[in-house]
């Protein structure tokens, strides 16, 4: 495993984007990151509203959701190679740019059907925030000073989602659905003039991959040939996949069963996401006296235990709108530390090749989502139907971590736990 300080082909052109602290480098990153749930997230407190004025089935409308995990997890496939092959701030910039154009196209969509394809097409926009982001996070640290980083990241990753649906929730009060992607356009031409002067290239020429299609296949090909990583991506994944599952029928279960408004269900929604933050910011410290493995595996125990509870008392009525929430956010906090541990373990192990084994990373975080997030509504778009879906996704991957990872096999990050501290 290499370390910043063995890197020696990086430019000195590049030097200045190794310089700026940490917690500028966590916000502007953040910021792109942030663009997806935000994109994803904001909406819902529409979802009914929508449902009503096109005319169409909670389901259908559902698949919108899946639409821009779709393109979520395509665009990152795409991007991430392109990244190794360009550098990191272009196809940032263009992906940024796409998501505007498609944001504002939704504006005179006419039905279900267009909305659904320009959310495809911002999914692909967001993908290269996505992916990109993380692909600079592997140029500049890694090991504990990745997972350290990436923590830093979800503070502004987290406060997203907490503000969201809130955000939506008030738009709403003064403006119809639409006037959400207009905010949502208006985010993303923030982003490109932030990215513009303030985003410097990470990956010099020197470094970057002169390799055409072929060269991305043979590069895929031992990705997945790597044991530990594919499984270290698919608990990513399936960790997403529960996330997923209250996101998709969050909504509906506190709207339609809980009776909850637009604005209440915006603030329960951020209620739960401060859980994520919290664990994202605790995790450094916890790095401090536990490896990264160590924390992964116990975050997604705990997370199927609570997955349990959720699912016994979703089902039984026990406890009411709260016997639901309590442990909906035992399992965010859960994935709070589960998430920056799982994505710095498995690019860690690929550091030539960051922007393709990033991509592989969100396309099947965010395939996993997109399949699962109709499951809640096939099953029902109640409070046992999401609970069903998070604890699968929380069990399964515990059991991929356990046989497939096999975390104790995983060698130690060799960085200097100083330098994780510091960050």
């Amino acid at each position: 495993m290499t370390t910043t300080q063995d890197r020696p082909d990086l430019s000195a052109a590049d030097a200045p984007a190794r310089r700026p602290g940490t917690a500028r480098t966590a916000l502007v990153l953040g910021a792109f990151v942030a663009i997806g749930p935000l994109t994803i997230d904001m909406y819902l407190p529409s979802l009914p509203t929508i449902t009503r004025e096109l005319g169409t089935t909670a389901a259908t409308v559902q698949l919108t959701l899946t639409g821009t995990l779709v393109g979520l997890a395509l665009g990152q496939l795409v991007l991430g190679p392109l990244s190794d092959r360009f550098g990191r701030r272009r196809p940032l910039l263009a992906g940024t740019a796409l998501h505007v154009l498609a944001s504002l196209l939704i504006l005179v969509a006419p039905d279900i059907t267009t909305l659904g394809v320009l959310r495809v097409l911002q999914g692909v926009g967001t993908a290269a925030g996505a992916v990109i982001s993380l692909a600079i996070v592997r140029d500049l640290f890694d090991g504990r000073a990745a997972a350290t980083l990436l923590s830093r990241m979800f503070l502004v990753l987290g406060a997203a989602p907490v503000l969201a649906p809130t955000i939506g929730g008030e738009v709403l009060r003064f403006t119809s659905w639409r006037g959400v992607f207009a905010l949502l356009a208006a985010y993303g031409v923030a982003l490109l003039a932030v990215g513009w002067f303030a985003l410097r290239e990470t990956l010099p020429p020197e470094r970057r991959s002169r390799d055409g299609v072929a060269g991305t296949l043979r590069t895929y090909r031992g990705l997945f040939r790597d044991r530990a990583y594919v499984g270290l991506v698919v608990v990513a994944g399936l960790t997403m996949a529960a996330l997923f599952s209250y996101v998709a029928g969050s909504s509906f279960v506190y709207q339609r069963q809980f009776g909850l408004g637009e604005q209440q269900f915006g603030l329960l929604f951020g209620a739960g996401a401060v859980w994520l933050i919290a664990a994202t910011q605790l995790n450094p410290v916890v790095l401090r006296w536990f490896s990264p493995a160590t924390v992964l595996v116990t975050a997604i125990a705990f997370g199927a235990v609570a997955g349990s509870v959720l699912l016994v008392l979703a089902g039984t009525g026990v406890g009411g709108l709260f016997g639901v929430a309590l442990p909906l956010w035992a399992v965010l906090f859960a994935a709070g530390l589960a998430l920056p541990n799982a994505p710095a373990l498995a690019l860690s192990r690929h550091g030539e090749a960051a922007g393709s084994a990033a991509a592989v990373l969100g396309a099947v975080q965010f395939g996993i989502g997109a399949a699962v997030s109709p499951v809640v509504g096939l099953l029902g778009n109640d409070a046992a139907a999401m609970g069903t879906a998070v604890l699968a996704g929380m069990a399964l991957a515990l059991v991929v971590l356990l046989t497939v990872v096999r975390p104790w096999q995983l060698p130690v990050p060799d960085d200097d736990l100083e330098v994780a501290a510091a960050h």
